[in-house]
């Protein structure tokens, strides 16, 4: 198993959940790992998008994974005695069997697997599975179309997503377990302040202790939108659970490797 805590319990610089020009990030993996070196990063592990089984502009395909594995080798061979590079991706659970427990994801040679939920089934179409993250202007336009403006709906499907994943297993890192939280409040001021949302947290924070998973605190939106996920609220849920924690920028930019990281282990470490 892949030795988060040599990683998270030293002083070296490091964010494990990276996208580049094989998803929708913003630039090559090389350009990531020469900014990484630059900025004192001695651990850089790239996530791209897992191939997915509905349509995605975002995912990569199965066809581009060849490709991915050749570009890690070639960068091993030459960054390797700088830098500890990481191959693995972020795994889309879109449905039961169909997440980082399916047999085409267990058998590819990653060193670990984070374990996500972008997609949820229309409200009257279980196969319609709808992508709920991204900017909130296509959130709301969804939200109209896929779901009939019921934001309880999709903020409940979200979570069961979820929990299910966790259940199925086959990953290590749980990936920006409460992110609904920002597009949902956008859309109905204060939801995620209402009690019903904060046990549906708690019973996620739960399940992925029983299941001896590692939370990701994921700083990608806090230049910008001043939020963690999960919401620096849980962060006492973190100390509570005595909880495995990664701190990750998830970059889609090689200047925004380290955003926020600085902020959320300054509030983890008061804890």
């Amino acid at each position: 198993m892949f030795d988060f805590t040599r990683i998270t319990q030293s002083t070296d610089l490091y964010n494990l959940h990276t996208h580049t020009q094989f998803c929708d990030g913003h630039a090559t993996m090389e350009e990531f790992v020469i900014e990484a070196i630059a900025s004192g990063f001695t651990h850089l592990g790239f996530t791209p998008h897992s191939p997915i089984s509905v349509e995605s502009p975002v995912n990569m395909t199965r066809e581009q994974v060849q490709d991915y594995y050749d570009e890690m080798k070639r960068l091993h061979s030459t960054y390797g005695d700088r830098i500890n590079l990481y191959t693995s991706m972020e795994v889309d659970y879109v449905g039961a069997g169909d997440g980082p427990a399916s047999n085409y994801f267990q058998q590819l040679p990653l060193d670990y697997r984070i374990g996500s939920v972008h997609f949820i089934p229309a409200i009257d179409n279980p196969d319609d599975m709808v992508d709920i993250d991204g900017k909130f202007e296509g959130f709301k336009a969804r939200m109209g179309e896929k779901f009939n403006d019921d934001i309880e709906y999709v903020v409940k499907m979200f979570f069961s997503q979820m929990m299910d994943m966790v259940d199925e297993g086959g990953f290590e890192i749980v990936g920006h377990m409460d992110k609904i939280g920002f597009n949902a409040s956008q859309f109905r001021a204060g939801i995620d302040e209402e009690p019903w949302y904060d046990r549906l947290v708690m019973d996620l924070f739960e399940n992925i202790m029983d299941h001896h998973l590692v939370i990701e605190v994921n700083t990608k939106a806090w230049l910008q939108r001043n939020r963690f996920y999960p919401n620096v609220k849980y962060f006492e849920l973190l100390r509570r659970f005595n909880a495995p924690v990664v701190v990750n920028s998830d970059a889609h930019y090689p200047t925004l490797l380290n955003n926020g990281r600085f902020e959320a282990l300054k509030l983890l470490k008061a804890l």
